[in-house]
């Protein structure tokens, strides 16, 4: 357990005052922060004496990041309900019992919402909506579905109030899906955020009809449902930004390796291979290993959670998450200390160190044991982080910074396909459209198609004059952003994580194809 300097105490403080004093911040974001402001004040992990060296550092030097989990770990980071288990069964904790039609289904689901935690208190998967709703709508015609699912996802959008709460369709087309997705096209809601699985199941008409919603609404987004059930088996989810997770489980955490900033550290390219990147991997491993030992062992949450005791979530369904982001700016440093010339993405040696680089990282994670991540034999799950809005010349995951996209589609999509197989728990990449591509849906079905077979694991399309846009894992409004910048409130936390990374990280600069 590590004491808290005085400095670190005073710091805090400030920390606090400036919260309360906030005027841009709501009442319940401001009880949010306040709250993780008081969890960074007890340092309770049994730690490696390198954080301080690798984490509590100027941002330039900063090599580990742990996503703002705190000092105190007292619930996972990621929590994914088994839904369908609540609505044939109802609860009993929260005196529900299973719902007799489509008014009850969705009354429910926004009560379980409201209780189930995560690292930001918001839910982070909020199931696959189209198999869960599809059983009640049978005898129902479309105009009222249609306005059942417009009042549920508003009370969504309002209540939920940050855009990493998740939902999943398909494979299989539905008329729920279908209509879901009509609704959302309407709404143009930030949340939630919406993964369509596509398999050799999904027709091209429902994949149309997703395309149609994405440039409304920037989701949902396409993922290729069989390298997700090639890894994580038939009963995965896609949570959060683009998480693939079991269903009734979840990831203890998530902390994540800044690869710029520890080539900054070495020599050269051998260096950083034999000595920088073995030792802060393994440092990271050991933190999230106190983490979650931490939360197994003695947060009790596992004990008391009713999720945990009316079976809607198993511990031994858990795993975590080891991220990393900014391979393409460690590849070109690195390449920078060699006198070499070439640049991540347009450059074959470059793309080869960067597939180097992930192979490595990828045998230490197959070499780390930790006993409490059953679910995936023992291991963390590798996962391409996609970034902060605090985060300087440090592009997501393994993405090809913005700005240095390569001219042609195909090349840029041939980079991806190199990186995505390593990400069972999430990569993904974003392509804005010119908004002629409205008249031409069958150009992004085309790209979606040939991308899966490919084996890219995860795309993002919107439409270049859309309000909803994807920041990086999570949609935030243009226009809720620049009230924000104006000084108002807003209502979601994201849309300040949206501000930061349009002012800092060039998101609105992405290239338009």
């Amino acid at each position: 357990m590590r004491e808290i300097s005085m400095a670190e105490v005073e710091s805090r403080r400030q920390a606090i005052l400036d919260t309360i004093k906030d005027p841009t911040a709501t009442h319940e974001q401001k009880v949010t922060y306040l709250a993780r402001h008081a969890e960074n004040f007890l340092k309770v992990l049994d730690e490696p004496k390198e954080m301080d060296e690798l984490m509590r550092c100027s941002d330039d030097a900063r090599c580990i990041c742990n996503l703002g989990e705190g000092e105190a770990p007292y619930r996972p980071r990621y929590i994914t309900p088994d839904y369908p288990k609540f609505l044939r069964e109802g609860s009993a904790f929260l005196q529900l019992d299973p719902p007799k039609d489509l008014f009850e289904a969705l009354n429910s689901l926004m009560i379980l919402y409201h209780n189930v935690p995560s690292i930001t208190n918001y839910p982070v998967f909020i199931g696959d909506l189209d198999l869960l709703i599809e059983p009640y709508i049978q005898d129902l015609d479309d105009e009222t579905v249609m306005k059942a699912l417009r009042l549920f996802l508003t009370s969504v959008d309002r209540t939920i109030l940050d855009s990493f709460c998740h939902a999943n369709i398909g494979p299989k087309p539905t008329r729920a899906g279908v209509l879901l997705m009509r609704a959302e096209a309407q709404l143009e809601n930030a949340v939630p955020n919406l993964s369509m699985r596509v398999s050799d199941e999904t027709t091209d008409e429902y994949l149309l009809e997703g395309i149609h919603c994405a440039l409304k609404s920037a989701k949902p987004s396409f993922a290729n449902d069989a390298m997700f059930r090639a890894e994580l088996g038939d009963d995965y989810c896609i949570a959060s930004c683009y998480n693939g997770l079991l269903k009734g489980g979840g990831s203890y955490t998530l902390s994540r390796l800044l690869l710029n900033n520890i080539a900054k550290r070495a020599k050269d390219i051998r260096d950083f291979k034999e000595n920088q990147l073995p030792f802060v991997m393994d440092v990271m491993a050991r933190y999230m290993d106190a983490r979650i030992k931490f939360i197994v062992e003695e947060s009790g949450f596992f004990e008391s959670n009713f999720l945990a005791k009316e079976g809607l979530i198993d511990r031994k369904r858990f795993t975590a998450m080891y991220g990393l982001v900014g391979l393409a700016e460690c590849v070109n440093l690195l390449f920078e200390k060699e006198g070499k010339t070439g640049r991540f993405g347009h450059c074959d040696e470059a793309d080869q160190l960067g597939v180097e680089i992930m192979n490595q990282i990828d045998a230490f994670n197959a070499s780390h044991y930790n006993p409490y991540c059953e679910a995936t034999g023992g291991h963390f799950l590798l996962h391409a982080q996609v970034g902060l809005d605090s985060d300087r010349n440090t592009s997501p995951g393994t993405r090809i910074p913005i700005g240095e996209e390569p001219d042609e589609l195909i090349d840029h999509l041939k980079n991806i396909s190199l990186f995505h197989k390593y990400f069972p728990s999430g990569t993904g990449d974003i392509f804005p459209v010119d908004i002629t591509v409205h008249r031409n849906p069958q150009f992004v079905l085309d790209i979606v198609r040939g991308a899966l077979k490919m084996n890219i694991r995860y795309l993002s399309f919107y439409s270049s004059d859309s309000d909803v846009i994807r920041i990086t894992g999570y949609l935030v409004k243009r226009s809720e952003m620049e009230k924000l910048n104006r000084g108002e409130n807003v209502l979601q936390n994201t849309t300040g994580l949206g501000l930061g990374s349009a002012k800092h990280c060039k998101i609105l600069d992405r290239r338009v194809r």
